[in-house]
């Protein structure tokens, strides 16, 4: 995101860039357990998403550590445009999370963003 600061200095190609950048960066981004990802452009409630998916539960990127268990997004929150979620099944909700299971997720998000990208290309 720092490159974005100045885009003047590096021409209307990385203006362009940037512009891109900011808009991947307004949405709330869902990781779905096979693999997906979906997108939504305004805050969305957990409970409308769950509400697909009623064996699941959503956990917010931000908030997965080695050895604790996944902490869930209650069903009233609120999703925030700009975080990337994950969501889980029940079946995980109080394991705790392993190194090697934090990469597993990590790759998976990293492909899916990719692969996003490049749909918007």
């Amino acid at each position: 995101m720092g490159n974005c600061l100045s885009p003047e200095q590096f021409g209307t190609n990385h203006s362009d860039e940037c512009a891109k950048n900011l808009h991947h960066c307004s949405t709330v981004k869902l990781l779905l357990c096979d693999g997906m990802l979906q997108e939504f452009h305004r805050p969305v409630r957990a409970e409308e998403v769950l509400s697909k998916w009623p064996e699941c539960f959503i956990c917010c990127s931000e908030s997965m550590f080695i050895g604790s268990a996944v902490p869930r997004i209650h069903e009233e929150e609120e999703l925030q445009v700009g975080q990337i979620y994950f969501l889980m099944p029940l079946s995980r909700s109080r394991d705790p999370l392993s190194l090697q299971e934090i990469c597993a997720l990590a790759t998976k998000a990293s492909l899916a963003l990719k692969r996003h990208q490049c749909q918007r290309l």
